[in-house]
């Protein structure tokens, strides 16, 4: 069933901004919108001559139609024009919680982008006590960000988030950090990830609008089940593809036009940055792995038994996890003679072996090729991340593991050698909280994403892997399934995988268009916000 949104904002008789926008931004990202409106502007490209706020009854009596016959998924609100309107529309937001799950996105139009102003103190403070306590998301600029924190000097973009957290959104993201020349930058705050989201900026004078869009986009997506760092990936996908399709309608800045097709489109994948240092540039590096059948075992006796079957095998990884009875001591010593033991083992082989989380001690005896998970990247120290920088170019080889859109956009811009995607099916070997990827999200991650892809997670018989492989994947991830005799086990593996390979193609490209689909549930916060003002 297609979701319902509702746009409570304003009318641009320009058609550029406001409800206008809204309607292209949904159209594209698959939604029905419900418009609800609380103002009504007099403009046109070059000017704003007059705003009229519609009554608190009329609005309420809007609202009140379509809850009896099109209840929400999400509800984003632009243009209010009073605060008598927001206060209407926070008393609607309870009413439809206590009914069951409904996400609010404010982004706060305050100023048109021709200067003129769209709110009073009055306003300004009715978002602060009644919609932001409220907010599953706003989406304010950098100039409305500091309006709202008042007089208050707090600092830079994720300063700002922070103290906008405090007034009782649950997710903030701050369009408009432009650091950069060259690159376009948001800051962004939610429950899973925080960061700036960068994408190459778009050298158009046409941008009228581009608020509305992102913010209806950001709702779209959260209706279409994903979390709010998820949802802001595809609203600045959404955002960047309408401006580069902007184009002049009058004597001022014209229009963005959002259009579908965007969520297909791999140049417009963001990056996600590790730390509060906005890139200044954009990275592009990385090698591709040996394709194939990617063994991935525990111990160094392991690495020689699956060896014994190359060059079956071209990648391995070494993935060890502590006993929690051995003393720090033993287990260094035990992780550090396994390394040795296999780094030489697959140097003699010809063979490529990532070690896996352990990358310091890898470094230490030599190892070229090393693998962390999204948890140990954010783990690094800034003398960490300078050590793994100085290796990674002197040759050594990195692969990321990603679970979620905004995972994909942090492993991006770090031009891994690899981005694994996973689980691809149910699995047993890790509690993690991602539903299963599938191989119409595994082929999606193929397409969009800027390093190859190496399928993991749940690949548990041939047949899989040869599912993995049609996808266009460059690898798959065996573990369980080569059981005690690798020896036995591998030959019935790499013919699948070829046969895979040779399957691939229009087939795997049709499985990427298109959206993918969530791999985390909504948490209960997320889904059904009980705050009150």
């Amino acid at each position: 069933m297609t979701p319902i949104i509702w746009s409570i904002a304003g009318t641009d008789s320009g058609g550029g901004a406001g409800l206008a926008a809204d309607q292209r931004a949904a159209d594209a990202c698959g939604v029905h919108l419900c418009t609800a409106v609380a103002a009504v502007t007099a403009q046109n490209t070059v000017a704003v001559s007059q705003v009229q706020a519609i009554t608190p009854e009329l609005l309420d009596a809007q609202l009140a139609a379509l809850a009896s016959d099109l209840p929400p998924r999400v509800i984003k609100t632009g243009l209010l024009g009073s605060a008598a309107n927001a206060h209407v529309v926070a008393r609607w937001i309870d009413r439809l919680r206590q009914r069951g799950p409904v996400q609010l996105v404010v982004d706060p139009v305050l100023r048109a982008s021709t200067g003129a102003p769209f709110a009073d103190a009055e306003l300004l403070q009715a978002y602060r006590e009644a919609l932001l306590p409220r907010a599953s998301v706003i989406t304010p600029n950098q100039h409305e960000a500091q309006a709202l924190l008042g007089d208050a000097e707090v600092g830079d973009m994720p300063a700002m988030a922070r103290a906008l957290l405090a007034l009782g959104t649950e997710a903030v993201c701050i369009t408009g950090g432009d650091a950069s020349e060259t690159l376009s930058h948001d800051w962004l705050h939610t429950p899973h990830a925080q960061g700036w989201l960068s994408l190459p900026r778009v050298d158009t004078p046409h941008h009228h609008g581009t608020g509305c869009t992102f913010a209806t986009s950001l709702a779209s997506a959260l209706a279409r089940g994903f979390v709010s760092a998820d949802a802001a990936v595809f609203a600045k996908m959404a955002t960047t593809h309408a401006l580069r399709q902007a184009r002049a309608i009058g004597k001022g800045a014209g229009p963005v036009i959002a259009t579908s097709g965007f969520e297909h489109q791999a140049d417009l994948l963001p990056h996600l940055s590790l730390d509060h240092q906005a890139p200044d540039h954009w990275v592009t590096r990385h090698r591709a792995p040996d394709p194939g059948v990617y063994a991935i075992v525990d111990s160094a006796e392991r690495v020689e038994a699956v060896l014994r079957v190359a060059p079956t095998v071209t990648t391995l990884q070494l993935r060890m996890k502590r006993d929690p009875q051995l003393s720090d001591g033993h287990w260094r010593s035990q992780l550090n003679d396994n390394i040795r033991r296999s780094q030489r083992a697959a140097d003699a082989a010809g063979v490529t072996l990532f070690i896996n989380d352990h990358w310091q001690a890898a470094l230490d005896v030599g190892a070229q090729a090393l693998h962390l998970g999204q948890e140990d990247l954010l783990a690094l120290s800034a003398q960490n991340r300078e050590r793994l920088q100085e290796a990674r170019a002197t040759g050594v080889r990195l692969g990321l593991s990603s679970h979620s859109l905004w995972e994909l956009c942090r492993a991006a811009a770090l031009a891994p050698d690899y981005i694994a995607c996973g689980p691809i099916w149910p699995t047993t070997t890790k509690d993690m909280p991602w539903e299963p990827q599938g191989l119409d999200n595994l082929a999606w991650w193929v397409h969009m994403s800027p390093a190859p892809v190496v399928g993991i997670g749940g690949i548990l018989g041939p047949e899989q892997l040869r599912a993995v492989a049609g996808t266009g994947a460059a690898s798959g991830c065996v573990v369980r399934g080569l059981g005690k005799d690798p020896a036995s086990t591998l030959p019935a593996w790499l013919t699948a995988w070829l046969a895979g390979q040779a399957s691939a193609g229009s087939h795997a490209k049709a499985r990427a268009h298109g959206w993918p689909h969530p791999a985390l549930s909504l948490a209960p916060a997320q889904a059904h916000s009980t705050k009150r003002g």
